[in-house]
């Protein structure tokens, strides 16, 4: 039995170390981190599933970011710990934040992943949206939570001033 909710200020150093454990040292790095360094996260959709003990299993956050001046979803990190992967933690944290964030009223969500993974979400390829370098635009993936969302929405992914975090921290 698992309990889902949604990430409070306590979470935050959990969660960071549920990252760093299941990801690269230097994934702070990494373009999609540069896109939120001093953006404040998306709260009602970054959630947390512990187990009946209280232990973290499973994290997802989404941070907000523009392209072509329209709002957008960025999704990540989302991450299992070791021990409990192959459970399905990360798809029930996928469909659950993705149809929260179409009922709060988002159309688009972009992620830089394995195509292969998020394809099953309805995620895909999607051209003409740049993220900073280093990306590989081939991990570059879309999904519509409205249908036709994505359509003449192109350009650079630009960081959403109006989502500034006050205290800096993102």
């Amino acid at each position: 039995m698992y309990r889902l909710e949604e990430e409070t200020e306590a979470d935050w150093w959990e969660v960071e170390a549920l990252y760093d454990l299941c990801f690269a040292p230097g994934r702070t790095a990494l373009s999609s981190y540069r896109l939120r360094d001093g953006v404040a996260k998306v709260a009602e959709l970054c959630l947390t599933l512990r187990d009946a003990d209280g232990i973290l299993a499973a994290v997802i956050r989404y941070w907000p970011v523009r392209v072509g001046g329209r709002r957008v979803l960025l999704l990540g990190p989302v991450a299992v710990h070791p021990t409990r992967q192959g459970e399905g933690l990360g798809g029930l944290l996928m469909r659950e934040s993705l149809a929260e964030a179409a009922r709060l009223g988002w159309e688009r969500v972009l992620l830089v992943g394995d195509a292969p993974y998020y394809r099953r979400f309805g995620f895909r390829k999607i051209e003409g949206v740049i993220m900073p370098p280093p990306t590989n635009p081939d991990r570059v993936l879309a999904l519509s939570l409205r249908s036709g969302a994505w359509e003449g929405v192109r350009g650079p992914v630009e960081k959403d001033g109006g989502y500034l975090a006050v205290d800096g921290s993102g």
